[in-house]
């Protein structure tokens, strides 16, 4: 595989317009990974839990999972390399993973249990960069959320919005559920999927300048 002739743009494996509109603010230039050289998509890296696993842990093994998944992808292709961001977002409440709901009954019931509670939400970035294996690093950001208490009436309006269904937790700090948070602790852009500081931090200990 050839030297890169552009070591200062990345590779983006997400799917997420939001990660995507918040790399773009810090500048980073970047293309997304995320199909096979015939059009297809490119398979997922599972997300199911593992038994007895920790939140931090089953964090920052996904997204460990989706850049070496990515960076695979990236040479199967022939593609210039370069450095591969990866990351994974989840909310978790008395310890157990509230992942994206299927459908209207699942964000309710995830909403009713955020009401007027304090969840966490963790994102874990990982950079696979340089030409060995071992090469990746990675960083989990955790924030604390505080809801105020949403009335079934609020609950079901917002359910019947699009906004609960591709977000973890089921509801998105960007949009309209961002009137239910009374306060948080950490970082806004890492509960929105990209915690930007460390981000930063990231890229330029890899060479990778931004801004």
């Amino acid at each position: 595989m050839t030297r890169p002739s552009s070591p200062s743009s990345i590779y983006l494996a997400s799917k997420s317009p939001r990660r995507s509109d918040l790399l773009h603010q810090i500048g980073a230039r970047f293309d997304l990974l995320l199909l096979r050289s015939d059009g297809s998509r490119a398979i997922d890296v599972s997300e199911l839990v593992h038994p007895g696993e920790a939140a931090h842990a089953y964090v920052a093994r996904v997204a460990h999972e989706k850049a070496d998944f990515a960076w695979r992808a990236m040479q199967w292709r022939g593609l210039e390399p370069r450095p591969v961001l990866a990351a994974d977002t989840s909310v978790i409440i008395d310890g157990e993973i509230l992942g994206k709901p299927a459908n209207t009954f699942e964000a309710m019931a995830m909403l009713a249990r955020l009401s007027g509670r304090t969840h966490q939400v963790l994102t874990s970035l990982a950079l696979r960069h340089g030409a060995l294996s071992e090469q990746v690093e990675q960083v989990t950001q955790v924030s604390e959320v505080d809801f105020c208490t949403l009335s079934q009436a609020t609950v079901q309006a917002y359910c019947a919005t699009q906004e609960p269904y591709d977000k973890a937790g089921g509801y998105g700090i960007q949009g309209l559920a961002a009137c239910f948070i009374a306060r948080i602790q950490g970082s806004h852009s890492g509960i929105m999927g990209l915690p930007l500081f460390e981000t930063a931090q990231l890229l330029r200990r890899a060479g990778i300048p931004i801004l």
